[in-house]
């Protein structure tokens, strides 16, 4: 029986069980890996305290804080159901079950893929999955965003400031999105969109170099630098049938980070939190344990 279970090993998860292992908590960490979303950003300017790192480099630093307090870590282990019974949270995982007086969800979020020729191998090679987080790489250079919904404009509004020229890759007929940011990228001047059409292949040699895509007037290839796959992001969160969560499969959270289950908290890009970046899944991994451990106290 363990004290708490936290539910992977992103920034939220990791700073979690950081604060878990100070609290003195009797407690397991489960996960698919190590890092989440953080290990996939080439280079990260943004995260208090470095200048500039890489998600490689930021997630070594976590594994490294992790060790200092030989936190129990279960990796290629992830949850795969979630259910409460009685006072007791119950985890299975493939390999087992484990039960818990309370548990905290940081499962993160995974990008949705295009799956088309060459988007593993360029991953992280001009292909990315995060405009804020690679963008500044970028200056000067023409780029592709491929989506059409907020995610998209918000990326293109983004690189506006840092790139050259913006393709966006629209699949559907028009774009989507909101109006006001719809406005800002077409007045740019900067941005060429193609409506109506599909990314086919993602080209180049050691690094991106460019994308195939097809509509109407038949394949063309797009000289391009940077790949930024703006289609959505989908929550790791079907193993927890019982929590509440929104139209988007977040599970909704309070300040406290308390879910509608008893015991059960969830941080990070999981949650309907409204910004998903690296050092706001930290803070609200921290925020959940001491809500956690607070809960415990009072159980007692």
């Amino acid at each position: 029986m363990f004290d708490l279970i936290i539910i992977g090993a992103g920034p939220a998860g990791i700073t979690g069980a950081v604060y878990a292992a100070r609290k003195g908590l009797n407690f397991l960490v489960l996960t698919g890996d190590i890092g989440g979303q953080a290990a996939w950003s080439s280079d990260i300017e943004n995260y208090t305290g470095y200048q500039f790192v890489s998600g490689a480099e930021l997630t070594i630093k976590f594994e490294e804080h992790m060790k200092k307090y030989n936190i129990d870590i279960r990796e290629n282990e992830p949850a795969g159901e979630l259910s409460r019974e009685g006072d007791i949270v119950l985890v299975k995982t493939a390999k087992t079950e484990y039960a818990a007086k309370s548990v905290v969800i940081a499962s993160g979020k995974q990008s949705k893929e295009l799956g088309v020729p060459g988007e593993k191998e360029f991953r992280n090679k001009g292909l990315a999955y995060c405009a804020t987080c690679d963008g500044p790489l970028f200056a000067g250079k023409d780029v592709a965003v491929i989506g059409g919904g907020n995610s998209a404009l918000d990326a293109a509004l983004q690189l506006i400031k840092i790139a050259k020229k913006i393709f966006i890759v629209n699949i559907s007929p028009e774009l989507g999105g909101d109006a006001v940011m719809r406005d800002k990228v077409i007045k740019s001047g900067k941005v060429i969109v193609m409506n109506n059409t599909r990314v086919t292949g993602v080209l180049g040699d050691k690094f991106v170099s460019g994308i195939s895509v097809s509509n109407k007037e038949g394949e063309r290839e797009l000289a391009v630098e940077g790949v930024f796959v703006e289609i959505g992001l989908i929550p790791n969160s079907d193993f927890a049938a019982d929590i509440e969560k929104n139209d988007q499969g977040e599970i909704k959270v309070n300040c406290r980070n308390e879910t509608n289950v008893k015991g059960v908290f969830a941080a990070g890009d999981v949650t309907d939190v409204p910004e998903k970046q690296i050092i706001i899944a930290a803070g609200e991994g921290s925020k959940a344990v001491l809500t956690a451990s607070r809960y415990l106290a009072i159980q007692e």
